[in-house]
């Protein structure tokens, strides 16, 4: 589900897909940085449940809206 909003690190997310994550709640920590120091298309989302960060196209989460952060 792809939403225009910009995306800030910090922000909460639902995550989406892949399926060991999908539907867990996690935060942006920022864009992935490819080895030739140029962002790509990917966002690293540290999963608040789970030890771990995945790295995840804009498809792959969902910003929650400002009223669910504070949850």
């Amino acid at each position: 589900m792809h939403t225009p909003e910009e995306i800030q690190i910090g922000a909460k997310v639902l995550i989406l897909s892949p399926a060991y994550v999908a539907g867990k709640i996690g935060v942006v920590c920022g864009r992935e940085v490819l080895s030739d120091n140029l962002p790509s298309d990917r966002w690293l989302i540290q999963v608040n449940s789970e030890n771990i960060v995945v790295s995840l196209t804009r498809n792959d989460f969902q910003v929650l809206p400002q009223w669910e952060k504070d949850l």
